[in-house]
């Protein structure tokens, strides 16, 4: 169950996905000066330092953010400029020696006015945590199952949130819980927008999740996936990942149509690399 640390696949192509979409997200609720609840229901450590062994061992993001590291932001689209300048931000000293994971990426960006709940079940992971994001008025982090915590939160006061669900699936029945836990938190609170990320690997739960839930949420909804490979062969590895966007901005879809063709240009490792989007905003 703990033996799952994101160290060792921080700032790779799946990780840049998710956060070029989550900071699209952000962008948008930041749109309204109403205050806004961010909720990250598996948060891991953090921050990630590349150096670390722990990074080096599979060395991941050499095939993520590294990739993009050289680009001039000048060129690129908004949603993956704005992207790259936060990672950079993180890294001052102009060398990608840190990469900043999800909760780190909406702190830095959450308003006076926001409020930050990380939850993390990993106790190594849950300590690192607290140790870069301590506790302030605004940001609470607690070392607890997000499953079960987003119950406890939903509704918030403010009545706007964005909840990204993002669990490692090494137990399969995340698929399950992920389900579950989107159809309890719409129940609660129908208007909130909810991120999931899910890998795309050789595993049945995988490969129909994105069709699963695209045919179980009745609010609108955003699907984008990124491949950066064929399938292997051998069924073992992550070649690519998804993002499912229940109650999208209506801007989103063309916010997130130039970056594909750039990741898959730069992040693919083959010609089978491609990827999606598909969308029902009404």
């Amino acid at each position: 169950m703990f033996s799952y640390r994101h160290a060792f696949h921080a700032g790779n192509h799946a990780d840049v996905l998710k956060h070029v979409v989550l900071l699209a997200l952000v962008r948008h609720l930041h749109l309204k000066d109403a205050a806004c609840w961010l909720i990250d229901t598996h948060a891991g450590g953090g921050w990630y330092e590349l150096s670390d062994p722990v990074a080096r061992k599979k060395s991941e993001f050499t095939g993520g953010i590294a990739a993009l590291w050289d680009a001039d932001p000048a060129g690129l689209p908004e949603a993956l400029a704005d992207y790259l300048g936060q990672v950079r931000l993180a890294n001052p000293s102009g060398r990608l020696l840190r990469y900043p994971g999800s909760p780190v990426l909406l702190a830095a960006t959450m308003r006076p006015q926001d409020w930050l709940r990380l939850y993390e079940l990993h106790p190594t992971e849950s300590q690192v945590l607290r140790t870069h994001l301590p506790d302030t008025r605004k940001i609470k982090s607690e070392r607890a199952d997000g499953f079960a915590a987003l119950r406890a939160i939903l509704p918030p006061p403010q009545r706007r949130a964005l909840v990204l669900i993002d669990p490692s699936y090494e137990d399969k029945n995340d698929y399950r819980k992920v389900r579950q836990t989107l159809r309890d938190a719409l129940e609660r609170f129908a208007t909130g927008v909810y991120a999931i990320w899910y890998p795309r690997v050789r595993r049945h739960e995988s490969e129909r999740m994105g069709a699963i839930l695209e045919q179980m949420v009745k609010h609108d909804w955003l699907h984008v996936r990124l491949d950066v490979d064929a399938p292997p062969a051998d069924g073992l590895g992550l070649y690519g990942s998804g993002m499912f966007i229940v109650n999208p901005p209506w801007t989103l879809p063309a916010a997130l149509e130039p970056v594909l063709p750039i990741l898959v240009e730069r992040l693919g490792r083959s010609a089978a690399a491609g990827s999606g989007l598909s969308h029902r905003i009404r």
